[in-house]
């Protein structure tokens, strides 16, 4: 390989001084934010990155490890992919309103948009609906923008005013108009799926659908290639009420049991939030996690451990919404960043 192709550390002086305006805007939109979760009466957190599950859904790889007890006994731990289940733990001790920044790790995951290791931005209101998130968002990408002084966020030629009024739009809604496929038709009372109907609809509008492509896989493939396009381009875009079987942690809608209280954040095309109204129901929450680890197995050849701490503090766990927003990706679109590690003061080693 010629040497001039090699691209050169991101720790020499000329690609840091490149990358230092993007650094620094972070620092002022992390600041910004904390700014804001404080005047809100928010208490900010922190929470330990080992823990004994990772998370419980399908498509999501951790990093495994162990610790050593005092006698040398091994004892398996995970590095989190979200701090999820130790903030709703702390909802159940008692807090009201709390926000977290926290570093997350993710395997299998590096690109333009996406690092092993990266920073997650999570808040919580208890005893409030998941769309006071939805206006906490418009304040946040608002705030992040006038921070680093622009009018607009901005990725790869595209742009977004985070200060015109956000596009809300349902899940079955932005199936049947950018795809043309009747989604909930597919989709139970219950929440059951038939995933023979869906690859019928797909194979009507001309998608591929492969022999043993789920229900889910037929799901995400309309989603990445007919829907997310279109999404957040000149104004951000929620995209709401997912089907229940794709809110693992989300509460059904009280207006249709079919879907769940589970929003997506979009700009310029890039996912940059998911909230949820939150389930508090053990036992139900049990059943998905394990039609999750189900799914795992049977896809990766693994599963993960449920943490029964978390599902014991969902008895005490008051009702509530949360949410976490990808802070790099938020970074990135506000400074005019094009790759995520342009805005992480360390990237981890390829």
């Amino acid at each position: 390989m010629n040497s001039s192709a090699i691209a050169s550390p991101w720790w020499t002086p000329s690609v840091h001084a490149d990358r230092r305006p993007f650094l620094i805007g972070r620092n002022a939109i992390q600041a910004a934010l904390r700014g804001f979760f404080a005047r809100e009466d928010f208490v900010e957190v922190d929470t330990a990155v080992l823990q004994v599950s990772p998370g419980n859904e399908a498509h999501l790889h951790a990093f495994a490890t162990e610790a050593l007890t005092t006698d040398g006994q091994k004892a398996p731990f995970y590095l989190h992919t979200s701090p999820e289940f130790a903030c709703k733990k702390l909802l159940a001790a008692g807090e009201e309103r709390i926000s977290c920044f926290a570093h997350v790790y993710r395997n299998r995951e590096r690109g333009p948009l996406h690092h092993p290791e990266f920073t997650m931005l999570e808040w919580y209101r208890a005893g409030e609906s998941y769309e006071s998130l939805m206006m906490d968002c418009v304040r946040i990408l608002a705030l992040a923008a006038e921070t680093v002084k622009t009018g607009k966020l901005a990725y790869r030629g595209a742009e977004s005013d985070p200060f015109a009024g956000p596009e809300r739009i349902g899940v079955a809604e932005a199936f049947e108009r950018h795809a043309g496929i009747d989604l909930l038709a597919s989709v139970a009372a219950d929440g059951s799926t038939d995933r023979d109907h869906l690859a019928a609809e797909l194979r009507r509008v001309g998608m591929r659908v492969a022999d043993d492509d789920g229900w889910a896989d037929l799901f995400s493939r309309v989603l990445v290639e007919k829907i997310e396009p279109y999404l957040g381009f000149g104004r951000i875009t929620i995209l709401d009420e997912y089907p229940i079987s794709e809110a693992a942690l989300a509460r059904p809608s009280a207006r249709d049991p079919r879907v769940a209280e589970r929003f997506e954040l979009y700009a310029c095309g890039v996912e940059l939030a998911n909230g949820f109204g939150e389930l508090t129901n053990a036992a139900e929450q049990r059943r998905r996690f394990e039609i999750e680890m189900t799914e795992k197995a049977r896809i990766y050849g693994e599963s993960y451990p449920i943490d029964e701490d978390f599902l014991a503090a969902l008895a005490l766990m008051p009702e509530a919404s949360g949410i976490a927003l990808g802070f790099d990706r938020l970074v990135m679109l506000a400074t005019g960043a094009s790759r995520i590690d342009q805005v992480l003061w360390a990237p981890v080693a390829e």
